[in-house]
């Protein structure tokens, strides 16, 4: 179902409700979603970080990898997202912040919240209520809007990053060898992540301008991360086993 996004407002949404609960009915059965060196602490601890390049603009983004193909959310169970953390791209859903010109103010732009109306999780009968019986915003909305605004500054983060490993050339194609308990083989295609050899041959003075933009520990962080795909593997194979 293709995105209907409308702008929020308290007069045509008053009634609007959004199902917070993880399934893969509500659009949660993604295999990645993008993340951002904000949340890598945090995002580390329980999946795999790589790089995807986008075909279209050449871009390379850090994602959260959630499963092997197409609509495999291994975290996904009968009882929701088994994972002590959700990546914001994740929970942001079904809203996204935009910019709209402000009219009479030559460039002044104000930030907005948009809706998309056609996600299952927007309805009138259950889930958490935007705004208040008698005017206001509910307490929902409003760390909805906050973690919209994280995400907005986090973003801006992500491609002075990434120009700064292109420049160094620390970021590689890899292909990640899946063996099963059932004895199939599978690559994993498409996926980028540091280069350790060129990352040790840094000198010093290169070491610290990375450490002083915070990068450093970003790319710590992505490297421990790698020990969360024996993770993935382990609950592909435990799906396999409940087959």
């Amino acid at each position: 179902m293709d995105n209907n996004f409308a702008l929020l407002n308290n007069v045509e949404h008053q009634n609007i409700k959004v199902i917070t609960e993880r399934s893969a009915r509500y659009g949660d059965d993604v295999h990645f979603a993008m993340t951002f060196p904000l949340e890598f602490r945090q995002i580390q601890s329980c999946y795999p970080i790589f790089f995807r390049k986008d075909a279209n603009t050449g871009q390379f983004s850090p994602v959260a990898l959630f499963g092997f193909q197409p609509r495999e959310n291994l975290y996904l169970s009968d009882t929701g997202w088994d994972a002590h953390y959700i990546p914001l791209m994740i929970r942001r859903h079904p809203f996204v912040i935009g910019l709209q010109q402000v009219q009479g103010e030559g460039d002044t732009k104000r930030e907005v919240v948009s809706i998309d109306m056609n996600s299952p999780r927007v309805n009138e009968s259950e889930g958490e209520a935007l705004f208040l019986p008698h005017g206001g915003i509910s307490d929902y909305l409003s760390s909805v809007t906050e973690m919209l605004e994280t995400i907005r500054l986090a973003s801006e983060m992500n491609a002075p990053f990434v120009d700064a490993l292109l420049e160094l050339d620390l970021i590689e194609s890899v292909t990640m060898q899946i063996e099963l308990k059932d004895g199939s083989k599978n690559e994993l295609l498409g996926y980028y992540t540091i280069n350790e050899e060129k990352l040790q041959e840094l000198d010093g003075e290169t070491l610290g301008r990375l450490h002083s933009h915070h990068y450093l520990e970003s790319i710590f962080m992505i490297l421990a991360s790698l020990s969360c795909f024996r993770t993935l593997i382990d609950k592909k194979n435990d799906q396999l086993g409940d087959a």
